[in-house]
């Protein structure tokens, strides 16, 4: 099977993306399944994506044009795959149209702590040889989403479930968006580099 091309994006604020980013590429490197390169900060990386299977995006905040979100959005409408990384929930709060890509968007956190985490379709690809329950020491994001998405895992938050991970379609392509990953130690977690590894497989298409 041919390697998976895939772009690891980091950027924006508040995060720290540069240390992040290694992280991800570190956990994609572990599996032989990705032809992996970078970049840092500059949007204008996703006017052209056609050399990519899928895009793991890990950005905060910011502005995109137009131009760069459509063409981000037509490249996954075509049959390509976008995996979020925690605040790619909160990116471009002001760009409806890429939050309905995403399927959601940040809105507030609790303190960051050790909660547990409940799998709630165990027989989807991503969550395959996850344990149904499990604890990560992270930054919990609230959060407004489609109500349409399929939800993988969730958390509790003040008593009511919240998605910890889901995924949509966006035309032919694929969505798969976890909210861990909030620093470099939480993206040390095992659950996390697996749910990356094995979601990054299913937005390409490669889950088999």
């Amino acid at each position: 099977m041919d390697t998976v091309r895939t772009l690891v994006f980091g950027g924006g604020e508040i995060h720290d993306w540069q240390g992040i980013q290694p992280k991800l590429v570190a956990a994609l490197e572990a599996s032989d399944a990705f032809e992996l390169a970078t970049a840092q900060e500059d949007l204008d990386a996703l006017l052209d994506l056609d050399a990519y299977d899928v895009l793991v995006f890990h950005y905060t905040v910011g502005t995109i044009s137009d131009a760069q979100r459509d063409a981000l959005s037509s490249w996954l409408i075509g049959g390509k795959g976008y995996v979020g990384i925690h605040s790619a929930a909160d990116s471009f709060r002001d760009d409806p149209a890429y939050r309905n890509m995403v399927g959601g968007h940040f809105i507030t956190h609790p303190r960051y702590r050790e909660y547990q985490v409940s799998v709630k379709d165990p027989d989807h690809p991503i969550m395959a040889g996850i344990d149904e329950e499990f604890i990560v020491e992270d930054e919990q994001y609230i959060l407004d989403y489609d109500a349409r998405v399929h939800v993988l895992a969730n958390a509790l938050y003040k008593g009511d479930t919240m998605p910890v991970a889901w995924t949509k379609q966006h035309g032919q392509g694929r969505v798969f968006y976890q909210a861990l990953g909030h620093d470099p130690s939480a993206c040390e977690h095992p659950v996390f580099k697996q749910m990356l590894v094995q979601g990054t497989l299913w937005a390409a298409g490669r889950e088999d």
